[in-house]
Parts: C-alpha cells; structure tokens; sequence
C-alpha cells in the first residue's frame, strides 16, 4: 500500500509538471516537460550510455578503494588503540573538507585525469566505510567479550570471530551510504575538472549541454544519474536484508 501510494505521488508530480509546462507555455530551453526529457534521453541514448558507463565505473572502483581501504584501516583500530588516536582525526580532516576544494589540487598533482577523478570518489566515500565499520568493531556484547577472555582468545581471534560478524550491520549502513557519495563524488569531481572528449562520463555531457543552452540534454543526464543513484541505494538495501535479514536491531 505504501509503494502504490509513492508510484501515485510520483506520477502526479510528473503530471502536473507537464501540465504546467503546457498551460504556461514555457520554453524548452527553460523547464522541458517530462515527455520531452523522455525523448531527449531516448534520441541521446548512445551517446549518453557510454558516458554513463565511464560515470558508473569511477564510482564503483572508486567505492570498491574506499571498502578496501576502510575495512582495513578500521581493523587495524581495533587492534591497536594507539593508532586509532593517531589517524582518526587525519580521516575527520579529509571528510570535513569540501571535495570541491580538494579536487583542483588532485588534478594539478596527479597526471592522468581517470586517476584524479578515482582519487577524488575515493575521498569522498572513505569515511562512512571507515567510520561505521569501526563502530561496528567495538561494538561486540560485552559478555561475549568477557567469555573470549576466559577461554584466552587471541587479538586475531577477537577481531574474526567476534568482532567482525558484530561489525557487519554498521558496514552494511556504511555502504549504504558511500555509494550514493561516490556517484556525487564521481560527478563533482569532473565538474570541476572540466573534462572533454568520449572518455568522459555524465558531468560532462550536462556542462557541453549548457554551454549549448540544451537543457532538455541537461534534463536527461541528470535523470540518468538519479536513477543510478537510486538502483546503487536499493542494490546494496537488498544485499543488506540478505545478508542479515531481520536478526540486527538496524534492521527492525
């Protein structure tokens, strides 16, 4: 019942948007109506498929550095208490920072731009990764903490056994979170880039289309990438519920 009523509230958003593009009488190079997006999106779709598929690769090898590099980071937190004092704030400096004040340097220091704009989806999706998976590592029963210490488990022990299948629910809401970041990322960062040329993703195609004055081309990239936006969150929803079902109290 609630899924019918979002698919209704969403069509009549679409329907009063089209109306009023048509009872208004707004120009195209204004507000398109839906419809002309649609056909828009359909007429460009060669052209707009590969760049999305170079949007879509950035942003996934991006996240997929970020899970690497986060996981690994946040275990290494966990077994030593030290070192978790000594990098943590370096990892809350580089999420508070804009990207958008990062990236211009990236690109000046790094040659390739593919690169840059992999390093710049990797900042931005670093840190919820980080940051919930740690959480997750010391949030293991107590209980469950005292009987590894009276049967002398070892740290590695501990962290495998015990800590890592309490940690997987913070994980999962962390990459939750981090794949729609990384698209942003992905996107911001070749705005600000400026890139040209066919191997370049969607960002670019909405900047050639405004400095043409097409907005409905505008229209439907951004389209594109709000329905990547929403198939990257409900995939990794679904992974979620797969993988720990209803059994965790983030998940009731």
């Amino acid at each position: 019942m609630e899924r019918a009523w979002a698919w209704a509230g969403g069509i009549l958003l679409l329907m009063s948007w089209e109306g009023l593009v048509w009872w208004a009488e707004i120009p195209h190079y204004t507000l398109p109506a839906p419809s002309l997006i649609l056909l828009t999106l359909w007429e460009n779709l060669a052209s707009l498929s590969l760049s999305w598929w170079f949007t879509l690769q950035i942003t996934f090898m991006g996240l997929a550095l970020a899970i690497l590099s986060g996981v690994m980071l946040a275990a290494a937190f966990a077994l030593s208490k030290r070192l978790e004092l000594a990098l943590f704030p370096l990892a809350v400096v580089l999420q508070v920072t804009p990207i958008v004040a990062i990236a211009p340097l990236i690109l000046i220091y790094v040659d390739s731009t593919t690169a840059a704009l992999l390093i710049c989806t990797w900042v931005v999706g670093f840190f919820p990764i980080l940051s919930n998976t740690a959480i997750g590592l010391r949030a293991a029963d107590r209980n469950l903490r005292d009987l590894f210490t009276l049967y002398g488990a070892s740290a590695w022990q501990r962290l495998f056994l015990l800590r890592v299948p309490s940690a997987l629910p913070y994980f999962l809401a962390g990459l939750r979170i981090s794949g729609g970041l990384c698209l942003i990322g992905a996107v911001t960062a070749e705005m600000v880039a400026g890139v040209a040329g066919r191997e370049t993703g969607l960002a670019s195609r909405i900047l050639e289309a405004s400095y043409r004055s097409e907005t409905p081309k505008m229209f439907a990239a951004l389209l594109l990438l709000t329905l990547t936006g929403v198939v990257i969150f409900v995939m990794f929803n679904y992974l979620t519920r797969r993988l720990i079902g209803r059994w965790h109290a983030l998940e009731q």
